[in-house]
């Protein structure tokens, strides 16, 4: 059997589509892409898989099991691929590249999502809306907006939500971990995409490019958001009155008018505030507050709040242009 991995002789063929293996429980293993058989059932949850390594793996989403360890930061995984990846972010390997544009990938699964940015290919359709996206798992994520359901919950606060990273990202909330962190100065993030979008305030990239007006933004979000200034897109509506608005803060904002809720609460007098933006709540009432002024001139008396304020001061007396 061994040697066949070298000569690659294939002698068992699957009799609908052709293809060949090297082993018969390979065959056997592939013939269920066709009949959609899944023998291996989780007496937990109820879901089937076809293959016994993927039902493996999934046990331990039940157990907590994380078997495998990275020996640089001690970051434990469930499967031995998981950690081989998450090695890459060490070690820096990007070993998949595009053949169109020579962008190198960490993983290959990203390689494949890139590869549909060039051919714009979005293969899974929505039967609701008719909505199309290049992965399998977005389709799955955005059919819970129609459903509603949430099925991951964070086992500390309840919370939950519909896709299983966006309940991984919200549990660093609660450990503050940080896993993420730039080669260059050293700052850590909790996320790899924001991870990703900082490093781009070193090189000053700025790949995504609006196709309308030409506005440039280092990350995809971004470009998602200023789209909407041209569609005039508000795809998060309020529950209750249906106001609707462009982006998710100004939906958590207005929310707060029907609750009362007000959770900025200025440090200085204790005022309370449903939001915590300069130009309408927390921020803009700081301005009333006095600034300590330490810094006194002693030719005209005048305090600044700042040492490099001082100095600027400074110069009206004495005509000083350094600049």
């Amino acid at each position: 059997m061994h040697v066949r991995s070298h000569n690659v002789e294939k002698p068992y063929s699957c009799n609908q589509c052709g293809k060949g293996f090297a082993r018969s429980s390979h065959l056997q293993r592939h013939k269920r892409t066709h009949t959609g058989e899944k023998p291996y059932e989780c007496n937990q949850c109820g879901k089937a898989f076809a293959q016994h390594s993927t039902f493996k793996y999934h046990k331990r989403t039940h157990t907590g099991e994380k078997p495998y360890e990275c020996n640089q930061c001690g970051k434990a995984f469930a499967t031995s691929s998981h950690l081989q990846c998450h090695k890459r972010i060490h070690t820096g390997e990007k070993p998949y590249e595009c053949n169109q544009c020579g962008k190198a990938f960490s993983y290959h699964s990203v390689l494949q999502r890139h590869k549909m940015t060039h051919t714009g290919e979005k293969p899974y359709e929505c039967n609701q809306c008719g909505k199309a996206f290049s992965r399998p798992s977005h389709l799955q994520y955005h059919k819970r907006t129609h459903t509603g359901e949430k099925p991951y919950e964070c086992n500390q606060c309840g919370k939950v939500f519909s896709c299983h990273s966006h309940l991984q990202r919200h549990k660093r909330t609660h450990t503050g971990e940080k896993p993420y962190e730039c080669n260059q100065c050293g700052k850590a993030f909790a996320n790899h995409s924001d991870l990703q979008r900082h490093k781009r305030t070193h090189t000053g990239e700025k790949p995504y490019e609006c196709n309308q007006c030409g506005k440039a933004f280092a990350g995809h979000s971004d470009l998602q958001r200023h789209k909407r200034v041209h569609t005039g897109e508000k795809p998060y509506e309020c529950n209750q009155c249906g106001k609707a608005f462009a982006r998710p803060c100004n939906l958590q904002n207005h929310k707060r008018t029907h609750t009362g809720e007000k959770p900025y609460e200025c440090n200085q007098c204790g005022k309370a505030f449903k939001a915590f933006s300069y130009h309408s709540h927390l921020q803009y009432h700081k301005i009333i507050h006095p600034v300590e002024k330490p810094y006194e001139y002693n030719q005209c008396g005048k305090t600044i709040a700042k040492p490099s304020h001082l100095q600027y001061h400074k110069r009206t007396h004495t005509s000083q242009k350094p600049y």
